[in-house]
């Protein structure tokens, strides 16, 4: 069951495909109503669109352990530590440091 939030995201998205923040908050929605498949389809949008600074990779990485795809979820984690470090946040990069080695034996 999709939330008026999710639909309002989708909304803006189908109005203007090439907003990157709108696919940001659309995928930011849909991971709070569980819908991880298309929120990770929403972010991998995101990402070729945008440079982010790194957060989207923490939700990307979250829907990918949810559905149970560890290596996707790492990857995403690898690929946030660059990204933080590049835009000189290292209190996230040491996070998804810690959340790569959790996910080393999965």
């Amino acid at each position: 069951m999709a939330s008026s939030k999710v639909d309002t995201f989708r909304s803006m998205v189908q109005s203007d495909p090439t907003n990157a923040l709108a696919r940001y908050g659309l995928a930011n929605e849909l991971v709070k109503v569980e819908s991880y498949d298309e929120a990770i389809s929403a972010l991998q949008a995101y990402l070729s669109m945008h440079e982010d600074e790194g957060a989207a990779y923490r939700l990307l990485a979250y829907a990918n352990e949810k559905l149970k795809k560890y290596a996707d979820a790492r990857d995403a984690y690898k690929k946030g530590i660059e990204a933080a470090n590049k835009h000189h946040h290292p209190g996230m990069a040491a996070e998804y440091a810690t959340k790569l080695e959790d996910l080393e034996d999965l």
